[in-house]
């Protein structure tokens, strides 16, 4: 089972997955929505990246049984003030934080989270203090995701930001993991796959979110997901969908 809220920490949601006690069904994809996360899965700490396919999520935990997950997402353009690497360099990866960060800060971290009773809260501490350092989230970054998630050009967004198209494109490589165009496509399928959910039928959910027609929204659901809308929205029905960054493996 899948729960989130609202941390305190400013365009970070703290979650958490319970394990099922069986997985003989099929497993949900993580789909791809310029968010990254900090994850705690079977005792390891990693960094889920932005991806820009489905990643299928391993559910075990090494000793034959299925692992709980917790993890705090960052909203688009949140993580890399806060982790202190460029989103591209962790794009479609699921990397240790001992790689990313002095092993004994990341030891001390796991320590902590291994022994509370409320895993969540620690790993949202960690964000509150990092964030305490780095200060609220760049006000550029969120215009652009703004921008482009209610269908802007990216000329449109550069042009309000104050930014040309080449300078839009490599604050967004730092920012989000890819350029704006891609966060784009990413932000239109995300639009378009939660109409679908709602039952909406699939031409209106894709002109809706922005695409040009059904056969576009078909084509971005293979193209991203690897499954045809039919067997999108029939797997979405029998599972909780979880967020893109919600990876359950590092």
């Amino acid at each position: 089972m899948y729960r989130e809220r609202a941390s305190r920490a400013e365009g970070v949601v703290v979650w958490t997955r319970t394990a099922p006690e069986r997985n003989d069904g099929p497993v949900y994809p993580v789909l791809p929505d310029g968010c990254m996360d900090l994850l705690w899965t079977g005792g390891r700490l990693s960094v889920a990246g932005p991806d820009t396919h489905a990643f299928a999520p391993d559910l075990s935990n090494g000793a034959g049984g299925f692992a709980d997950v917790v993890g705090v997402r960052f909203a688009p353009g949140v993580a890399p003030a806060l982790l202190g690497v460029p989103a591209h360099e962790l794009r479609d990866q699921r990397v240790a934080l001992a790689d990313l960060w002095p092993g004994p800060e990341a030891r001390e971290i796991a320590e902590r989270v291994a022994a509370a009773t409320d895993p969540a809260a620690v790993l949202e501490t960690v964000a509150l203090r990092r964030a305490a350092v780095a200060g609220p989230p760049d006000p550029l970054l969120r215009a652009v995701v703004e921008g482009l998630d209610a269908g802007r050009t990216v000329a449109s967004v550069a042009d309000t930001a104050g930014l040309g198209t080449r300078a839009l494109h490599r604050r967004s490589l730092d920012a989000f993991g890819y350029g704006p165009k891609t966060l784009a496509r990413v932000l239109r399928l995300q639009r378009a796959l939660a109409l679908v959910r709602a039952s909406v039928p699939y031409a209106q959910a894709a002109v809706a979110a922005g695409c040009a027609d059904q056969a576009h929204l078909a084509r971005e659901t293979r193209d991203l997901v690897g499954l045809t809308l039919g067997a999108y929205e029939a797997l979405a029905k029998n599972e909780t969908p979880q967020p893109s960054g919600s990876s359950t493996t590092a």
